[in-house]
């Protein structure tokens, strides 16, 4: 497991990562306001080109943070599907950016930054933050208005790399090198409207540019960790739980996970078609091995008390996509024990069980013969948990969640 982000909730207790989090809040507002960004005449002086400091300011923390973050990525000491990449929804978005922008050329300030001008006692800011307050309320009795716009052109967990087609080092050399020549244009703007001029620029920016270039390049070279490097780096402590079968749950376990209110069972079938067809357990999703990793994007976004359950006709093709998703840092993957084959002998009458039992069948392949076929139609598909009493030894446990959580300015 890699070292970030570190699990404050589980080290230091809910209230301690609050504490964690007052303290960073509390240094970034005095940041903001040391530099300058308290005061409402300087933000909105970035509009008519007369002072970009803002604007240089918090591209330098993009692209910081930009080459901290794949840095430590492809040297494997952050995970960086934990982090918390906001859904694009592309068209209310653009809307939505428009509005906030003139917002801020209006009042001045953005959500942030009026807190800090607030906190500091200045009129304005405590004016724009009723504003905002006041918007948040009217947009929350209003939203059901429009929400199919709201809710619209959803593109899910999308970044730069999978719009363009390259790789995550390339899309950071490329924001690196757009950043440092926006900065060279931000000083020329500034000298010919009659803001600071190009020579006021910080001694060591030149030197400061050329390392983040090279760190830019370097990650780059090195490379995002693909699945099967995710895997290598928690295999020795995931396998001993495979050997010690701590996440092979039985069938009465997985229809007791279905029918428990607390818990939403996922049930991902990753055998062909043609296997899912002739018969599947009720609610399975069909998810082919090779879309296993690209589904996980996805699957992170289930609630914090969703476990998923792989299944396969044994276990081989189950256990191939369990690794692939404890790589991806998806939480509270489970594997069904003897797969569709355990469950269908489980769950089916004796008479079935005897008749259509296929006899020198080659691993995870279908034990069970069909006439046609029934999907989920079969009494096996759906059994009642009533009918059936059998005792198992319990082993999900839900798993604090890592996974990503909303976060970000606004």
């Amino acid at each position: 497991m890699t070292a970030f982000p570190l699990p404050l909730t589980e080290l230091l207790g809910q209230y301690g990562s609050y504490m964690i989090y007052l303290l960073v809040g509390l240094a970034f507002g005095a940041t903001l306001e040391t530099a300058g960004f308290g005061n409402s005449k300087k933000l909105a002086a970035q509009f008519y080109f007369k002072d970009l400091t803002v604007f240089k300011v918090m591209f330098t923390a993009i692209i910081v943070a930009c080459v901290l973050i794949f840095l430590s990525s492809a040297v494997g000491l952050l995970d960086f599907n934990l982090l918390w990449v906001p859904p694009t929804y592309l068209w209310p978005g653009i809307v939505g950016g428009l509005i906030m922008g003139a917002g801020f050329i209006i009042g001045g300030f953005c959500p942030g930054t009026s807190l800090v001008a607030m906190a500091t006692g200045k009129v304005d800011g405590v004016f724009f933050v009723i504003g905002v307050l006041t918007g948040i309320f009217l947009f929350g009795e209003s939203v059901s208005n429009f929400a199919v716009f709201f809710e619209s052109s959803y593109m899910g967990r999308f970044t730069l790399p999978e719009l363009f087609g390259v790789s995550y080092g390339t899309v950071v050399v490329a924001v690196i090198a757009m950043a440092l020549l926006m900065f060279w244009g931000a000083e020329a703007i500034e000298a010919r409207v009659g803001g600071p001029s190009a020579q006021k620029a910080p001694r060591l920016a030149v030197p400061a540019a050329g390392g983040l270039l090279v760190l830019a390049l370097a990650v780059m070279l090195i490379g995002q960790p693909d699945n099967a490097d995710r895997w290598n780096m928690i295999a020795d402590e995931q396998l001993a739980m495979l050997d010690e079968r701590a996440v092979q749950i039985e069938p009465a376990e997985v229809l007791d996970v279905i029918h428990n209110a607390q818990i939403k069972a996922v049930l991902l079938d990753v055998r062909d078609e043609r296997h899912y067809n002739q018969f599947h357990v009720h609610g399975a999703r069909r998810l082919p091995p090779d879309q296993v990793v690209e589904a996980s994007r996805e699957l992170m976004f289930e609630p914090a008390n969703t476990v998923f359950i792989t299944m396969g006709n044994d276990e081989s093709s189950a256990t191939e996509a369990w690794k692939a998703l404890k790589a991806e840092s998806v939480p509270n993957v489970y594997i069904l024990d003897g797969g569709v084959n355990n469950w269908i002998k489980t769950y089916s009458d004796e008479a079935f069980v005897e008749d259509r039992l296929i006899r020198g069948r080659e691993n995870d392949q279908p034990a069970y013969r069909f006439d046609a076929a029934v999907g989920s139609r079969h009494p096996a598909a759906e059994p009642n948990p009533h009918a059936f009493e059998i005792e198992f030894e319990p082993k999900v446990k839900l798993e604090l969640k890592r996974a990503p959580t909303s976060g970000g300015c606004g």
